[in-house]
């Protein structure tokens, strides 16, 4: 999915959920959390320190999240509250990281991970824990295009925004509609 056509970005942290997400391009079958070189070439990407080699283990516990969360990005498009699977990853997630909870006066933050996925994946649960208490995360959606599920955060007034692109995703589904359509009335 191209960057130039795709919908503005999610205020605050939540870019940071959206860009984690973002990992898979499964469009073109791209997946920046597949292996070490393109997990390092991510985390240098969006300003992270990659620490340590990650483990095939700790990738596939990433992915995991990541997917978890899409799901949970789908489910906004209903309204839904949070799906269980994903608070279960969310949970699981934060206990893999070793993070432990924090409140200051600046509210709630998470330490113990300082580097590589584990400072990934605070950042992540921090930033959705943000989001859930005040609102924000359900506008944080994932494309309905099957084949792109390319998450983006939903300006409309009205949240009902359904695809990462109107110029694109929202065109196909347009043109696949129409074209069911006149097969209809052919048939």
């Amino acid at each position: 999915m191209t960057s130039d056509v795709v919908a503005p970005h999610a205020p605050g942290e939540l870019e940071f959920v959206r860009a984690f997400v973002n990992t898979w391009d499964i469009e073109d079958d791209v997946d920046r959390l597949g292996d070490e070189a393109s997990w390092t070439s991510w985390a240098a990407d969006v300003g992270m320190d990659a620490g340590g080699s990650p483990s095939a283990d700790d990738l596939a516990a990433a992915r995991e999240l990541r997917e978890r969360l899409r799901d949970a990005l789908l489910a906004n498009h209903d309204r839904a509250p949070l799906p269980q699977p994903t608070a279960d990853a969310l949970n699981a997630a934060a206990r893999r990281a070793g993070v432990v909870p924090r409140f200051g006066a600046a509210g709630l933050s998470l330490e113990g991970a300082s580097g590589g996925l584990d400072a990934v994946t605070a950042r992540v649960l921090a930033a959705v824990a943000a989001a859930l208490v005040d609102g924000s995360f359900s506008r944080l959606k994932a494309c309905t295009n099957d084949t792109c599920r390319w998450a983006f955060y939903d300006h409309s007034r009205s949240r009902t925004g359904q695809w990462c692109s109107m110029a694109v995703c929202g065109n196909r589904a347009k043109q696949s509609r129409h074209r069911a359509a006149a097969r209809g009335a052919a048939s």
